[in-house]
């Protein structure tokens, strides 16, 4: 599933591409995505300007010249591209926005787990959730420390939760736990204040190599033009199961927290 570091890509990919087109015109071709898409879609759509791009969370938010905001979350297998209108219509697009340029701005979603929607500026905390987000100025050592008091989840429980902390899912909550040197079971309320400053600081290396590498590529993810990522060719741990840690060959374990998959290393991990 696309998180924050695959949805900041698509973001900065698009941004100039996008930012002062016209969408001329909306073809919706499938309503059944998560959340149903409204039937006001179009008609809302059609004939705004885009005046920036932005991400909160797992969301990519194309700001609108009337203060809507057209909303898009990929879901499992979303794709958010732009091509030229000769491209061949493919399976699985199901919302071709057509642009003054003539370009095209293409929904892919083979599992329709993704959510397209316009809505108001104001909503945004509704739809995307109050979560901090792990690249903000405000997702520090102690925010993270009180986020963390009287808890009983597991550290990694915790961190995927999109209501504490919005953008992170299981590939980069696993990778950050190891650069932390923290067990992704470990309970969240036992974290010391020395542990959240270790983890914070990794979280943000982990997305910055991340976003710099153009995001994991393990299945349906490309950014904006097309073009795959390449972190999974630097994961330390996640999908690694019995692999030899890169750190110290020890092989790596899996186990099932809250219905996930989590990775670790039983030496680098405590």
């Amino acid at each position: 599933m696309p998180e924050l570091p695959e949805v900041e890509t698509v973001v900065r990919s698009l941004a100039g591409e996008l930012a002062g087109r016209r969408v001329v015109r909306v073809l919706l071709r499938e309503r059944r995505l998560r959340g149903g898409v409204a039937r006001d879609f179009s008609k809302r759509l059609e004939g705004r300007g885009i005046t920036r791009l932005a991400r909160r969370g797992k969301y990519l938010l194309a700001w609108l010249d009337d203060g809507a905001v057209l909303l898009v979350h990929l879901g499992m297998t979303g794709q958010l591209t732009i091509a030229p209108a000769s491209r061949p219509d493919r399976v699985h697009d199901h919302v071709v926005i057509t642009l003054d340029d003539g370009r095209l701005l293409t929904f892919n979603d083979a599992r329709r787990f993704g959510r397209v929607a316009v809505v108001g500026g104001d909503a945004l905390g509704v739809e995307t959730g109050e979560g901090v987000d792990p690249l903000a100025d405000a997702f520090t050592p102690d925010a993270l420390f009180g986020l963390t008091r009287r808890r009983r989840t597991s550290v990694k429980s915790l961190l995927m939760d999109q209501r504490r902390v919005a953008g992170l899912g299981n590939i980069y909550v696993n990778e950050a736990l190891f650069h932390a040197a923290i067990r992704p079971g470990r309970r969240a309320g036992r974290l010391g204040r020395d542990d959240c400053e270790r983890l914070v600081a990794s979280i943000r290396l982990v997305l910055a190599e991340a976003i710099q590498r153009g995001g994991s590529s393990i299945s349906d993810y490309r950014d904006g033009l097309g073009r795959a990522g390449e972190f999974q060719l630097s994961h330390h741990v996640y999908d690694r199961a019995r692999q030899p840690c890169r750190r110290c060959a020890t092989p790596i374990r899996k186990q099932l927290h809250a219905g996930r998959s989590s990775f670790y290393c039983p030496s680098c991990q405590r």
